[in-house]
């Protein structure tokens, strides 16, 4: 696995406080409004985005309440189902926990996600929906 973040989800309580304030406040530019999540123009940056703090728990398998979740999920996008296996396996090995094993994902995706050992949650993944996918490899 390389050294890359290929998104970062932030989770909010509130969907339209948050897009405001990073819209209206911050002058940031909205790329993809999707209703449950939302990115930002990256300006070739790796994208920020949000989703639902209940959704996005539910989806990397973790609760949206207490110490277990921090409401940030670092995500990495890859090229196939296979890859998204193999980094699995890879960081299960060096001791990363599974909090989700890999599988279909409720938007049509496949992927996986894991805690490193001091609790950091990578979601992995592969769409096979468009072209302009943030691939990190």
């Amino acid at each position: 696995m390389k050294a890359h973040v290929s998104s970062i989800l932030l989770a909010v309580e509130d969907m339209d406080r948050a897009k405001q304030f990073y819209t209206d406040g911050l002058g940031w530019k909205i790329k993809n409004n999707y209703g449950v999540s939302v990115f930002f123009e990256s300006d070739g940056a790796s994208p920020v985005g949000f989703y639902r703090r209940e959704g996005l728990a539910d989806q990397v398998g973790t609760s949206p309440e207490g110490s277990g979740f921090s409401g940030l999920v670092l995500t990495y996008v890859v090229r196939s189902e296979a890859r998204v296996d193999e980094i699995m396996t890879e960081a299960e090995k060096a001791g990363a926990t599974v909090l989700k094993p890999a599988g279909a994902l409720p938007w049509g995706g496949y992927g996986g996600t894991f805690a490193d050992p001091d609790g950091y949650i990578w979601s992995l993944g592969y769409s096979s929906q468009g072209t302009d996918q943030p691939y990190a490899e």
